[in-house]
């Protein structure tokens, strides 16, 4: 998955640093003030060239300062320091990832067997190790018992570990027989780049709205994890709040990511007492990949080179069109991609233009909204079909 879209602005110019600007300028400064001519190689000229160096070093100094006093433009522990003017205030950190894991004992017992807090499990290697929370305890009379445990390394490192592959107890209890997680582990998230604090520092903004402003909603949504790529809120009927997400890999969120979602946008100060707030999945849109490409005769590239860079036009369309709800198939893009290969032309039989929902529902003249418009869509590939039409002359 090619990283998210990001509208930071580049870096702003505000003085010159043109070096022959600046150097004729001297010139004529010292002309007019001696009365003399500068000569090309002179020691006067080598002069003037040191102080035009001097000069143009501080002012990329004067423009990077500028820039860094910009949110759009800022990086590092500099945009650290402008959040302070924003909601957010800080850069969030990294967070972990949790699952659910089963504790068993050999056979029931006629008093409850407690799991400690800070109970270590961890995968048959070794690579992570997990804790619990609190105490639990198994109850009498059974032989298990479910409880969550959170991996002790932030970030998206502890995400992904299927069912039964953290087996292994570290922190032996009482009866020990058995522990392995019963789901995917998820929900870790690393710190967020600078180009994913900036957005975040733009959405919070909105967070300072307690009256369910659909901005709010996407703000205190994207606070979960780093992972997720795009939000969308819409209120289908009256009272009614419905949250969408997007994961950076363009798949649907996980249940446990829809679960923090849910708590962080349901919060009593971020939420009117009037709204019901519920995390649901977008609408898949399933699209095929069908064209034939060919090659000028007189390539400097192999057909080898030629259909790897093909290969790799055809991936990052399928990334790009999954990377936001609502993001119209649009085949025009699968042919620019394709033609920055090296190709001669394209004949593409698909995806045909398409055009997706992305829950931004439109205001009715009675001020309601229409709730057809209320579910956002995202595109999900199907089938890829690539043929190699030979070679053409020019």
């Amino acid at each position: 998955m090619e990283s998210k879209e990001i509208s930071r602005n580049p870096a702003y110019q505000f003085i010159s640093t043109d070096t022959n600007e600046i150097v004729s300028d001297l010139i004529q400064g010292y002309e007019l003030i001696t009365k003399r001519a500068v000569r090309p190689a002179s020691p006067t000229m080598r002069f003037i060239k040191w102080v035009a160096h001097v000069i143009i070093q501080e002012r990329a100094l004067n423009n990077w300062t500028g820039n860094q006093n910009i949110p759009s433009r800022a990086d590092g522990a500099n945009l650290d320091a402008l959040a302070e003017l924003t909601y957010i205030q800080s850069r969030p950190p990294a967070k972990p990832a949790a699952c659910k894991m089963r504790f068993e004992i050999s056979q029931p017992q006629e008093q409850a067997i407690l799991i400690p807090a800070g109970t270590r499990v961890t995968d048959s290697s070794n690579t992570l190790v997990w804790e619990t929370l609190a105490d639990h305890y198994i109850p009498a009379g059974q032989s298990s018992i479910e409880a969550e445990v959170r991996c002790q390394t932030p970030g998206i490192i502890g995400n992904g570990y299927e069912a039964g592959q953290i087996n292994t107890l570290v922190d032996v209890y009482e009866y020990y027989s058995k522990c392995a997680n019963t789901n995917i582990s998820d929900g870790g998230s690393n710190v967020p780049t600078d180009e994913e604090y900036y957005e975040l520092m733009r959405a919070s903004m909105d967070a300072y709205s307690c009256a369910g402003a659909r901005g709010a909603y996407i703000y205190w949504a994207m606070q979960v994890s780093t992972e997720i790529a795009d939000v969308a809120a819409s209120s289908p009927t009256p009272g009614v709040v419905k949250i969408y997400i997007l994961m950076d890999d363009g798949t649907l969120a996980t249940e446990e990511i829809k679960s923090k979602v849910l708590a962080a946008c349901s919060a009593d100060e971020r939420r009117p007492l009037t709204d019901l707030v519920t995390v649901e999945d977008a609408e898949l849109v399933p699209y095929n990949i069908q064209f034939t490409y060919y090659t000028n005769r007189s390539s400097n590239q192999s057909g080898v080179e030629i259909a790897a860079a093909v290969q790799a036009a055809v991936d990052k369309y399928i990334a790009w069109q999954c990377g936001k709800l609502g993001r119209d198939i649009n085949p025009s893009k699968l042919i620019s991609l394709l033609m920055q290969t090296g190709v001669k032309r394209v004949d593409l039989t698909y995806p045909a233009f398409t055009h997706l929902q992305d829950g931004n529902q439109t205001l009715n003249a009675d001020m309601s909204y229409d709730p057809t418009e209320a579910v956002p869509q995202v595109a999900r590939v199907m089938d890829v079909k690539i043929h190699n039409g030979g070679y053409e002359d020019e």
